[in-house]
């Protein structure tokens, strides 16, 4: 599934933040939105996600606009889970993964054998078997964002946008959160666009990264491409130190601040 976002400006009341963007998502991709505070990257996911209304432009999903998808229909094939969410805590982690299921229901609202059957794999793909028959409240952050992201795949979403998913997460917690996410891309084919912002994370499981910065994409490429000192620079005003790990991943080192300052 396509998604494609054609000249993009959106923002809130008379302030513009993002201004005329354009990229496409490919079948499978995992693209990572980076770039400084209030750049607009939570902002484009809003658009893509349809939580925004932008100013202009279009967000397609197989060449068909967003706004043209009833809510139900659009849910089945994309996911988002934002930054900030909440359920009761006395949930079980079976009962927040099957609210995933909600736009596949038929009238009568039972879950079917193929439900279950989903659930039970979005539980298994985000390893929660052990966890399933416990509430939210006793769960750790990073076994509670696992749970988030099993009920999101329990929509069977051929896309999946995630903001910030890994905030407040101690550093184990995050690599566990990424690895959940590039198996769900692996093994489902699910694309993914995510907000972060750690480099070194998104380096690890992106296809592409990309820069925002003055209301517009200014960099996309591949972590290679991208991790480089002065794009660093110019986007993050930081000096850095890139190596390549055994995988052959970049990974970036700050060094101190780039930005000019008068004294």
């Amino acid at each position: 599934m396509k998604l494609e976002i054609q000249s993009l400006s959106a923002g809130y009341g008379s302030t513009e933040i993002l201004h005329d963007v354009s990229l496409a998502v490919e079948h499978g991709e995992i693209i990572a939105l980076l770039g400084p505070n209030g750049c607009g990257k939570s902002t484009l996911l809003k658009v893509i996600g349809r939580i925004l209304k932008p100013q202009s432009g279009a967000v397609l999903l197989d060449g068909k606009s967003i706004h043209k998808y009833d809510s139900r229909e659009l849910a089945k094939h994309m996911a988002v889970l934002p930054q900030l969410h909440h359920a009761s805590g006395e949930l079980l982690v079976e009962e927040l993964v099957a609210f995933g299921r909600f736009p596949h229901r038929k009238a009568h609202g039972f879950k079917s054998a193929h439900d279950r059957e989903v659930i039970d794999h979005a539980i298994h793909m985000t390893r929660l078997e052990p966890l399933r028959r416990r509430s939210l409240r006793t769960l750790s952050g990073g076994e509670r964002q696992r749970a988030w992201i099993a009920m999101t795949l329990a929509q069977e979403p051929r896309v999946l946008l995630l903001d910030e998913p890994t905030t407040f997460l101690d550093v184990c917690c995050q690599f566990e959160i990424i690895d959940t996410v590039r198996r769900l891309n692996h093994d489902c084919g699910v694309s993914v666009i995510m907000v972060l912002h750690d480099l070194n994370l998104a380096a690890g499981c992106a296809d592409r990264m990309m820069m925002i910065k003055d209301h517009n994409i200014c960099y996309s490429g591949t972590p290679h491409e991208v991790m480089t000192p002065a794009i660093l620079r110019d986007v993050f005003e930081i000096e850095t130190i890139i190596t390549n790990g055994k995988n052959g991943i970049p990974y970036c080192m700050p060094t101190g601040s780039a930005r000019r300052t008068s004294i």
